[in-house]
């Protein structure tokens, strides 16, 4: 996970980009089809989903390990390292009957690679994405971040071609380089598709750093669907999760989420410290930080909680499965919406949007979604806040220094207090000069 989605620089130009990782892959070719065994399978709809055995994460996770050792110790962006962990992921999917293909991108002035891969078949319009940032910093040989998702999204690409999955959604996986730069692969991927083609996207999902030796389970709130996806699966083990705050905006989900595409993901955590409240519901030590190797040369095979790994990779098997299988139903509530444009004036005063909403009973829920897409030039300077009907205000988003544009996104806020009828408002700010924005709509979800 980079430090900041932001605070770094590099040169990013799209070098080369295979036809297939744009517009050639959402089609089954007559070659990938043949490469591929095809007996009769039950849709996913109708598959459980399997176990990911952790014996083969581990594995995967090895591997990286001796290939770090082999190449000055780390699998950096640049580094022998890095193109050689592209080259064994790209073997082992290969061999399984996938389409792959290389994106190639400059940052610091080193070729950087991205790895695509796509299982045949599918609704070549509703494409689900799962993926993980595979490049680790110069410290150290990055096993917890990322080899943990990397390795894990890789063994469940592996589990797909063993069951020959038919899914009706087109699956396609992703290993991203330069994420330690600032995202800078992803990044790439996500600038190189034409809007045709993100539109096509059903969801993405983001796996950096699932091993933790401290570990917390946290779940990205992001997509409603895809949220509560993950949070049904523990939710059946009987595990308790919280939100993911740590690495918000700080991994590969986030150029996806810019450009509009529901994303979701999992996290075990970095080096914020995990309190006494977690540590009593998940075990492990309060005070000391969820991975204490972050960015460290001490991030290696001992890095890892092989619990955490094997209940993430489990997770991630179960949400390939469940979403995949047709049309996915939103966790149900009703919605209050407001399309009216609004400008955001430039170093200027507040301005709100209102939504009135009547004929309920009742307050407000514990986990009122409040969803917003706003275009902006820079988001950083944007304050977000949601005023009740009697008033209060309930904070969305604070100004920062995210340098990105546009904000589409959904913030869940515990309104239970609150009575629900009435006029809610979105109170909007750009609190610095020289950046203009527009809210396009928002909506409350009940």
């Amino acid at each position: 996970m980079t430090l900041s989605a932001f605070s770094r620089s590099g040169s990013l130009r799209v070098a080369a980009v295979s036809a297939l990782a744009v517009t050639g892959l959402l089609a089954t070719t007559a070659g990938a089809t043949a490469a591929a065994p095809a007996p009769a399978r039950a849709t996913a709809a109708a598959a459980a989903a399997p176990d990911i055995p952790l014996a083969n994460v581990k594995a995967h996770l090895t591997q990286l390990s001796q290939i770090a050792a082999a190449n000055g110790g780390n699998r950096a962006h640049g580094r022998a390292g890095y193109k050689a962990s592209i080259d064994y992921v790209k073997a082992k999917l290969d061999a399984a009957g996938f389409t792959t293909s290389l994106q190639t991108f400059t940052a610091s002035g080193a070729t950087g690679y991205n790895l695509i891969a796509d299982w045949p078949g599918g609704d070549p319009n509703k494409v689900l994405m799962a993926g993980a940032h595979l490049d680790s910093v110069t410290a150290g040989a990055g096993i917890n971040d990322n080899g943990s998702g990397s390795a894990a999204v890789l063994e469940s690409a592996l589990a797909v071609s063993r069951a020959q999955l038919k899914p009706d959604k087109h699956l396609r996986f992703g290993w991203w380089g330069a994420e330690e730069l600032g995202l800078l692969g992803s990044k790439a991927y996500v600038n190189s598709l034409p809007a045709a083609e993100r539109a096509k996207f059903a969801g993405y999902l983001n796996f950096d750093m699932i091993g933790s030796p401290n570990p917390g389970y946290f779940v990205y709130d992001d997509d409603p669907t895809i949220e509560k996806t993950f949070k049904d699966y523990y939710a059946g083990l009987g595990i308790p999760t919280e939100i993911e705050t740590e690495g918000d905006g700080r991994s590969d989900h986030a150029p996806f989420k810019n450009v509009g595409i529901p994303v979701g993901g999992l996290f075990s955590g970095a080096d914020y410290r995990k309190t006494a409240a977690q540590a009593q519901k998940w075990g492990g030590t309060s005070g000391v930080a969820f991975d204490r190797c972050y960015h460290a040369s001490c991030d290696s095979l001992t890095n890892i909680n092989d619990t955490a790994l094997d209940r993430n990779s489990d997770a991630i098997a179960y949400a390939l499965w469940t979403l995949s299988a047709g049309s996915t139903t939103p966790p149900t509530g009703t919605d209050y919406e407001n399309t009216t444009p609004l400008a955001i004036p430039d170093a200027g005063a507040a301005v709100n949007s209102s939504i009135a909403v009547s004929g309920r009973t009742g307050n407000a829920p514990a986990a009122l979604k409040v969803s917003v897409n706003i275009t902006h030039t820079y988001r950083g300077d944007v304050v977000l806040d949601l005023v009740a009907p009697d008033g209060t205000a309930y904070r969305l988003k604070n100004s920062s220094s995210d340098s990105a544009d546009n904000i589409v996104a959904t913030y869940t806020v515990n309104a239970s207090s609150e009575a629900a009828n009435g006029t809610w408002k979105l109170r909007l700010q750009d609190v610095a000069a020289q950046d203009t924005g527009t809210l396009n709509s928002w909506k409350l979800t009940f």
